[in-house]
C-alpha cells in the first residue's frame, strides 16, 4: 500500500464520522501518515454527512478525497452521488438493507452487505457503520484488524466505554461476512 483514499458517506447519525475517525486512528497506530476530514450539513442528525480518510506511506498533500479508492455508502443519495467518482479498480461497500439499488459502475469491486439488518439481528442496533467498517478492513490492505481493536480502545470515550465490546463485535461480524 502506498496511499488509500476512503470516502465514508451517509446520513448524520449513522456513525459516518466515527467510522472514519476510527480508521484514521488505526492508520496512525500503524505508523502511517493519515488525514481525517469530516463534513456534515447544518442539520447534522438526519442531514448529510461524509468524511475523507487518507492513509499513506508518504506525506499527504491535501485532505480532500474527490475520487476515492474505497467508497463506503450508508444511504442511496451517497451511493448515487459518489459511485461514479470512485477510482477504476477501486471498491464500493454499501448497506443493501437500506440501499435497494445496485451499483451501476462496473469497473470496481462491489460489496453489498446487509449491515443494518445484521446489526438488528445481532442486537447491535445503530452499529451498521461498524459492520461495514469490518468488511472494509477485510477487503482492503490499508489496516490490520489488530490496529482497529487498539484504536477502538483509544477512540471510544470513557462515557461510552460500555459500548466498546459491542463495537468490536459489530466489526467482527462485518469482517467475517461472506
Amino acid at each position: 500500500m502506498s496511499t488509500k483514499n476512503f470516502l465514508f458517506a451517509g446520513f448524520g447519525g449513522q456513525g459516518i464520522l466515527f467510522a472514519g475517525k476510527l480508521l484514521a486512528y488505526s492508520g496512525l497506530l500503524k505508523g502511517k501518515q493519515v488525514s481525517w476530514l469530516p463534513s456534515y450539513g447544518p442539520e447534522m442528525r438526519g442531514g448529510t454527512a461524509n468524511c475523507s480518510v487518507i492513509i499513506s506511506d508518504e506525506q499527504i498533500g491535501s485532505p480532500i478525497v474527490a475520487e476515492p479508492d474505497i467508497l463506503v455508502a450508508l444511504n442511496l443519495p451517497s451511493l448515487e452521488k459518489y459511485q461514479n467518482k470512485t477510482q477504476k479498480g477501486g471498491m464500493i461497500v454499501y448497506d443493501n438493507s437500506i440501499i435497494t439499488k445496485s451499483v451501476s459502475k462496473d469497473d470496481v469491486k462491489v460489496f453489498a452487505i446487509p449491515a443494518t439488518q445484521l446489526a438488528i439481528d445481532n442486537k447491535l442496533d445503530g452499529l451498521a457503520n461498524m459492520i461495514i467498517l469490518g468488511k472494509v478492513i477485510k477487503e482492503c490492505d490499508a489496516i490490520d484488524y489488530d490496529y482497529i481493536k487498539q484504536a477502538m480502545q483509544k477512540v471510544v470515550s470513557a462515557k461510552k466505554a460500555n459500548l466498546l465490546e459491542y463495537n468490536l463485535k459489530a466489526i467482527e461480524i462485518g469482517y467475517n461476512y461472506k
